[in-house]
């Protein structure tokens, strides 16, 4: 396998002689600044990597040799703590008073403490009823920021022939706006019910939990006429899971524990644009 090691920093040349070692393989070949890539190393040395990027702060991926971007057709992503930096409810809550208490009930779902998406959101959004919509608006302008390296990882799947799917256990609102202006090909969230330019507390139709996010990469496939197996998700909380499983390589990123144990690849450090590291020139 290729062993792919990244820093979010230069990664400094000291590392590559323990790395290479650790991993028994060939002598590192420099990727960029951020990344180097030893070829024939051995994935049974993952429990020595663990100890050692974990002490360095530095991620590392074994990858199929030869595996090129251009073998993909769609990159799928969650958009709250992955595509983005927050956790959009938990910030609406915020201007109600109420974020520690929904950000409690987010925080254990996302770690699949809550086994019932539907019901955990339909929770937190009932608290939210009689918030002016308008603190929407200020959600996304003043606290919705892009993670890391997103836009580069975009331009980069882009000009591979990729498409992007944005699928979200979050809200319209926001996924809209982040389709206009990050000119993604497909989109699918919650929508909330406004009345009277108040948040009614309900949210309308089917809600996007694991099995819906899972479809949605399944139905973008199929709208392109590729297998499942050429796509890439990229999500952080147990209701990506199903869509993970759905795609042929699964990153997790700043990811709960759960799904970093299960993901093909694990991003802690790096930012999104670690994907496209991976794969070979």
């Amino acid at each position: 396998m290729n062993l792919v090691i990244q820093s979010p920093a230069p990664l400094s040349a000291d590392h590559r002689k323990p790395l290479t070692a650790l991993a028994h393989g060939s002598p590192a070949i420099v990727v960029d600044e951020h990344a180097v890539r030893i070829e024939n190393a051995n994935p049974a040395q993952r429990a020595d990597l663990d100890v050692y990027c974990g002490t360095h702060e530095l991620d590392y991926a074994f990858v199929e040799p030869g595996l090129r971007l251009t073998d993909f057709g769609l990159v799928a992503m969650d958009m709250d703590s992955t595509l983005i930096t927050i956790e959009c409810i938990d910030e609406v809550a915020d201007f109600c008073g109420l974020k520690a208490e929904v950000a409690a009930i987010t925080e254990a779902s996302m770690r699949g403490e809550i086994k019932d998406f539907d019901e955990s959101l339909t929770r937190r959004v009932a608290l939210l009823k009689g918030l002016d919509a308008s603190a929407l608006e200020r959600v996304y302008e003043e606290r919705l920021q892009l993670s890391p390296g997103a836009e580069r990882m975009l331009a980069g799947v882009k000009a591979a022939g990729l498409k992007t799917l944005l699928v979200s256990g979050g809200f319209t609102f926001f996924t809209d706006r982040l389709q206009a202006r990050l000119s993604l090909d497909f989109t699918r969230a919650n929508t909330l019910e406004i009345a009277d330019g108040k948040l009614t507390g309900r949210v309308l139709g089917e809600i996007v939990n694991a099995d819906v996010k899972a479809r949605m990469l399944r139905e973008a496939c199929a709208t392109l006429g590729i297998e499942p197996r050429r796509a890439i998700a990229l999500g952080d909380g147990s209701n990506d899971l199903k869509m993970m499983d759905a795609a042929g390589l699964s990153v997790a990123f700043r990811a709960k524990p759960v799904v970093r144990e299960t993901a093909s690849v694990a991003f802690n450090y790096v930012g999104l644009d670690g994907l496209l590291r991976l794969f070979a020139a």
